[in-house]
């Protein structure tokens, strides 16, 4: 196995002293499925983690490792942006779609584990597996090394050119209006739901007017949906665009408590700006 690996192994800086969890890392559901199908799945529960179990956990705390390591990285090194321009760099950085693209440049796609079946239709190639299966090789690296290496294979391949061309965009104001867009990817990448937008009120003279809107999370038609946040702003579309920086702060935030609530049901009275 470690000979196998050996490649991505320099790819990720980070020779590992536990290969299993590096391989599990690579495992995808279909492959543990065919496995414990013919018998050949290792126990379950506080066991030890073994080659052969998927890596769907393992992604969930790489989403959350990755996020620490990113926000750590530019708050040391953007000490001029604010808390809205960091948000919205992070959460490009560690977009679905850029981390397939590193996923890519390592290529991880070749190390996948998938069931035949699987391997045959292609799904090495899709986007979604392999960002997916980055975050979790990220747990991996953390788990086996602590968050250095993270950081450094953070620091080469999330960040690295992108994070200098997402600062020529905040420069020129490109980047900086499109909060909708950036937490609706946030939120499709969790399988949330979509965000909605709710003018709540509106005040001033015409020429002057305030808009208060309220961006809600709605995972399911009919229903009323969850109040992320709330924005202000002298059009509709500028409050609903502080809105999402609002709400998406909140969501990164408490993504970076593993797994914290970014609001409850009770908190719909106090998301005034």
């Amino acid at each position: 196995m470690e000979a196998v690996l050996a490649d991505l192994e320099a790819a990720l800086g980070h020779g590992f002293a536990r290969p299993e969890l590096l391989a599990r890392a690579l495992t995808h559901r279909s492959l543990a499925n065919e496995l414990a199908a013919n018998g050949q799945a290792p126990g379950s529960g506080h066991k030890a983690i073994a080659g052969t179990g998927d890596n769907e956990r393992l992604e969930f705390l790489g989403d959350a490792v990755l996020g620490l390591a990113v926000a750590e990285a530019l708050f040391g090194l953007h000490p001029e942006w604010n808390e809205g321009e960091l948000t919205r760099v992070r959460a490009q950085l560690v977009s679905r779609r850029h981390m397939a693209e590193v996923a890519a440049a390592i290529s991880l796609g070749s190390h996948l584990r998938l069931s035949r079946g699987e391997d045959r239709s292609g799904l090495r190639r899709k986007s979604t597996v392999l960002s997916n299966t980055m975050e979790a090789v990220l747990a991996a690296l953390f788990l086996d090394g602590g968050l250095e290496p993270v950081r450094a294979f953070a620091r080469r391949w999330v960040m690295g050119e992108a994070v200098e061309q997402l600062a020529e965009e905040l420069r020129s104001g490109a980047a900086l209006g499109n909060y909708k867009s950036a937490l609706q990817e946030q939120l499709q990448a969790a399988r949330s739901g979509t965000p909605v937008y709710r003018l709540k009120n509106e005040s001033g003279p015409g020429h002057r007017k305030r808009f208060l809107v309220e961006v809600r999370l709605k995972a399911n038609e009919g229903e009323p949906g969850r109040p992320l946040a709330r924005g202000m702003g002298t059009t509709k579309k500028q409050a609903e665009q502080d809105a999402a920086r609002r709400a998406l702060g909140r969501l990164m935030a408490a993504a970076a408590k593993a797994g914290a609530p970014a609001v409850d049901a009770g908190d719909e009275e106090r998301t005034e700006p």
